[in-house]
């Protein structure tokens, strides 16, 4: 059994991977019409569904880092080290095979891959199996420093780099890092940031062996305090995100602008806007999970299985959707472009918000069957090849 503490990463992680459906949900059932944090166009309910969902991804590398960390209860730190390394490597190849063509994209004809949430975790993981070595204040200090700098380098344009424009690319600008004839490669999570929330997380596991007061005052402070950081910084307006907020048509939506923050690459205001409830709903679970939350624990525990299964169950209600509604399904398997990814949307295509939002609680639910036999699986079995799942 899993202790109390080691509940409290399961649950958190949980509800942003429920929330993560959410995103994805709309992404290929909403309307393609309209970008949600277009202020200019988008409805207020459109941008806070989205802002609900930054939340996903700095938590989702953030426990990952946690996780290693705590893994070094029952493995050494070379053992760690080479986990990390194969794993990682594991990540980068499952992102381009099966998730790209079995999930995302639903074809094999590679003339548009988006590299995404996997590609970068994987390289995080490697990366980290190197810092490992570190003491984990040097591991802490270099991820604080990535989160907080890398803004420095928003002027600098790959075009600087001439022949290695791809590498900053995939460092720290998104874009094309290959492109020949009708095939394309896009790095849609420049590395740096992402790098620097896993080595931050890494340094935070050792919190969990902490005694419990220590603890939950330590993520009470650092909850607020990243809570205010975002304050002040945003308020200020020069330094931290690319996209300064500015007066809007109402203050409602001026609320939204300075809500607003970039996440590719993600910047130092977009990881203070979400870490800091991270740290607050940990804090929260720190004194147990409430038992209507515990089905959340069941997706906290298979995140990488969810994570692939969910987009592949989303893309085929798509299909099936797009072959009912328009009488062909074809489109569902073509993205050329990013204009056109991860498939081709025809006229009129999307649900409003309301059956964005109902098909999402339909897929999650959907999947929690699934998610608790392979969770039970983890449970009663020990092969070596469970750990990379």
């Amino acid at each position: 059994m899993r202790s109390r503490r080691l509940e409290s990463v399961d649950a958190l992680r949980g509800i942003v991977m429920i929330l993560m459906a959410l995103d994805h949900t709309r992404d290929f059932l909403g309307s393609q019409a309209v970008n949600p944090i277009d202020l200019s166009r988008a409805s207020a309910g459109l941008f806070l569904t989205r802002l609900l969902t930054h939340i996903c991804a700095p938590v989702f590398f953030l426990l990952t880092g946690t996780g290693a960390c705590l893994a070094l209860r029952r493995k050494s730190i070379g053992e760690l080290s080479r986990f990390l390394l194969t794993r990682g490597i594991w990540l980068i190849v499952l992102e381009v095979t099966v998730f790209r063509c079995l999930a995302m994209q639903f074809n094999f004809d590679y003339h548009m891959t988006m590299l995404v949430v996997l590609w970068a975790l994987g390289w995080a993981m490697i990366t980290l199996s190197a810092l490992v070595h570190l003491p984990k204040w040097a591991v802490s200090t270099i991820g604080v420093v990535m989160i907080a700098g890398h803004n420095l380098l928003d002027s600098v344009q790959p075009a600087t780099f001439g022949k290695l424009a791809p590498l900053w690319m995939i460092l720290h600008v998104p874009g094309p890092v290959f492109s020949i004839g009708n095939h394309m490669v896009f790095v849609a999570y420049p590395l740096i940031p992402w790098v620097g929330v896993t080595a931050v997380g890494f340094s935070l596991g050792q919190i969990f062996d902490w005694p419990a007061e220590r603890r939950k005052k330590f993520l009470l402070r650092l909850g607020l305090g990243l809570f205010a950081a975002f304050m002040v910084l945003r308020a200020v307006n020069i330094y931290g995100d690319p996209a300064p907020w500015a007066t809007q048509k109402s203050a409602a939506f001026t609320v939204l602008s300075f809500l607003n923050t970039t996440k590719y690459p993600a910047s130092l205001l977009f990881l203070l806007m979400t870490l800091g409830p991270a740290m607050l709903l940990l804090l929260a679970f720190e004194s147990g999970v409430p038992h209507w939350l515990k089905p959340a624990l069941v997706y906290g525990r298979v995140p990488l299985f969810y994570f692939v299964i969910h987009f592949a169950l989303i893309h085929v209600v798509a299909v099936v959707v797009c072959q009912l509604r328009f009488g062909q399904m074809r489109p569902m398997f073509e993205s050329p472009d990013p204009s056109r990814f991860p498939f081709t949307a025809l006229p009129g295509w999307g649900f409003s918000l309301p059956a964005v939002y109902l098909s999402w609680a339909l897929v999650v639910i959907a999947l929690y069957p699934l998610c608790a036999w392979f969770a039970d699986v983890k449970r009663r079995r020990s092969d070596e090849w469970l750990s990379y799942m």
